[in-house]
């Protein structure tokens, strides 16, 4: 009996794994994804994290096509607590700290890229915008893109995240 329990626990699981891999990538994306980190390799090889190395953000894609992203790093409060008073100061830093992006998104499953079709951000030059990253993973708990061309010729991005619970 106790052969027969370990039997099906394993052909369970090879089941989930099965499906997950049978699953398109688009499906597989679709959902709330926690930020991780992002990490922008330069030219040269060198690596940095233009919102630090514990930023917080969201990535979600819907079923219907549409997606949203948001990456704030360590970004300060502003002092007057009227978000329509900063200082240049702390605009600027807000600026270089924090990115929101939303519009519609397609997956080519045989290339393994998906693509943003940027409908607005918080960086306006994006708008109309079509931008293609590689699906480097995707797991059930984790999804890591990377953005080949990062603006202004900086190199390219590595975005990790890992599925909302």
């Amino acid at each position: 009996m106790r052969i027969i329990q370990i039997a099906l626990a394993a052909l369970a699981l090879t089941g989930c794994a099965t499906t997950q891999q049978a699953q398109s990538l688009r499906n597989q994306l679709i959902g709330t994804w926690d930020f991780v980190v992002a990490e922008v390799k330069s030219p040269d090889g060198k690596i940095s994290y233009p919102f630090g190395k514990t930023p917080r953000g969201l990535l979600i894609f819907t079923p219907d096509g549409r997606f949203s992203q948001i990456h704030v790093g360590d970004v300060p409060r502003i002092a007057s607590n009227n978000r329509l008073t900063g200082t240049p100061e702390e605009y600027g830093a807000i600026m270089r700290g924090s990115l929101s992006v939303f519009g519609t998104y397609t997956v080519d499953e045989e290339k393994r890229t998906v693509t943003y079709k940027i409908v607005s951000s918080s960086f306006p030059n994006w708008e109309g915008e079509a931008q293609t990253r590689t699906i480097d993973r995707l797991t059930a708990e984790e999804f890591v893109n990377t953005n080949p061309n990062v603006a202004g010729g900086r190199g390219s991005a590595s975005n990790f995240y890992r599925r909302a619970k």
